[in-house]
């Protein structure tokens, strides 16, 4: 029962705080909708300006993953100069690449809105929310050292107080400033900045007295700054294989002959996106506890901690399945207007494909937990590796499928990509025995 507690601990604050996401993104769709005569313009400016960002934080999450299997082994280790050294190594990357995009950030921008046809007013949004990219990078940074010692409940904190003065700031700018989806950006600006002067905050109350003074040249080792970019480029390039497929699978939805084909797989991706929020939480506490117990060399409670996790996911997958099985129509009903007049034949098409989706939290939930597993244990290499072979896979079963099945080909060859990722770490790490060797070095 003791792991149990440890995983909940570290799991449902990460739950919560991810819940917090499609909160904002509501809020933020409503505030646009409600600006007058405009409510359509903002609204498509607002999607394709959050589509860009969501690209580049998605791309910039590395710092995030790279920062806390480290120090999480550190920290099962008991080496607090370590973990010190890993704080100022994550803040420094996190600095120099925000610098580095606000530098950047008008080739980028105009490169970005060519690439998604946005109008002045997306170009309006993009170069007032830019300025958040570095304290949203620096949160990153933040957050991976947080989970790596373990502690869920600041990273959740921080996120709820980030998401609230961000809704707060957004009708306060857009309405009383009247700067429309432009006071949407600049929320989010201030809304990023308190998030790093409260992380910085509750840094300073809760691990004072664990901060250890280090010399530059231990910050600056060059075997730990290999190691640390090494692990951090293997999850960048597994995250480019990611985007490539998720931005397939929207272009590939996109051009079926079909009419509605695009919405359809758009409404029911929102079902995948509800559960691997839920199963995430727990991918967070593999990661965190997986490396504590590889840097305490606890190969007893390492096992039982990876045992538990699955457990836990494949509980919260049953679940889903029955929720999805039992209601989901009624769960993609809250995406769809019932009055308009197209809502009935969107949902009768999705009620196709609606077998896919049930499939989804049987084949996700056991490689989001092994992802988790593999940050902790800072086996980059092998999710990069597993991740290009899913990936080819992917486009292989589509390409080879298609012709026949059409879109069953499509969610055929992601879910089998979403199996095999899992399926190529199990049988890369010899059925985990090479992680169990690891924490027994």
């Amino acid at each position: 029962m003791k792991m149990n507690r440890e995983i909940l601990r570290l799991a449902v604050p990460n739950i919560v705080s991810n819940v917090t996401v499609p909160l904002m993104g509501i809020v933020s769709t409503a505030i646009a909708g409600h600006l007058g005569t405009d409510a359509a313009a903002s609204i498509g400016a607002l999607a394709i300006g959050a589509s860009i960002f969501n690209f580049i934080y998605w791309n910039c999450s590395f710092v995030r993953m790279g920062t806390s299997g480290l120090t999480a082994q550190a920290c099962g280790a008991g080496d607090d100069a370590e973990c010190t050294r890993m704080l100022i190594r994550a803040l420094t990357v996190g600095a120099v690449l925000g610098a580095a995009l606000l530098l950047l950030q008008y080739p980028l921008g105009e490169a970005a809105l060519w690439a998604m046809n946005g109008d002045e007013l997306t170009r309006a949004y993009f170069y007032a929310r830019i300025w958040a990219v570095p304290a949203g990078i620096l949160l990153f940074a933040f957050n991976g050292w947080f989970t790596g010692m373990q502690n869920a409940v600041i990273p959740m904190a921080t996120a709820l107080t980030v998401n609230l003065i961000h809704i707060g700031a957004s009708f306060a700018f857009a309405f009383g400033l009247d700067l429309g989806i432009v006071g949407i950006a600049y929320a989010s600006v201030v809304a990023q900045y308190a998030g790093v002067a409260l992380a910085a905050l509750l840094l300073f109350v809760r691990y004072r007295h664990r901060l250890v003074r280090v010399a530059r040249r231990e910050v600056l080792d060059s075997r730990a700054l290999v190691d640390f970019f090494r692990i951090n480029r293997d999850i960048l390039l597994r995250t480019l294989c990611i985007v490539a497929v998720y931005t397939f699978f929207t272009g590939a939805s996109a051009r079926m002959e079909e009419t509605n084909l695009l919405a359809v797989n758009t409404l029911l991706m929102q079902l995948f996106t509800l559960f691997s929020y839920m199963n995430d939480g727990f991918a967070y506490a593999a990661e965190a506890l997986t490396g504590r117990f590889i840097g305490a060399r606890d190969t007893e409670r390492l096992r039982r901690c990876i045992g538990r996790c699955l457990v836990w996911s494949a509980a919260i997958a049953l679940l889903f399945v029955a929720g999805y099985l039992a209601g989901w129509r009624e769960l993609l009903s809250l995406f769809v207007d019932r009055s308009n007049a197209e809502a009935e034949q969107i949902l009768a098409l999705a009620g196709r494909y609606v077998a896919w989706v049930v499939l989804i939290p049987l084949c996700c939930a056991v490689p989001f937990v092994l992802d988790g597993i593999m940050i902790g244990a800072t086996e980059s290499r092998i999710m990069r590796n597993s991740m290009f072979l899913a990936t080819v896979a992917f486009f292989l079963l589509y390409f080879g499928g298609y012709p026949l099945f059409g879109n069953d080909a499509l969610w055929a060859a992601f879910l089998g990509y979403m199996l095999l990722r899992g399926l190529f770490q199990y049988v890369m790490t010899d059925r985990l025995r090479s992680l169990y060797a690891k924490s027994g070095r």
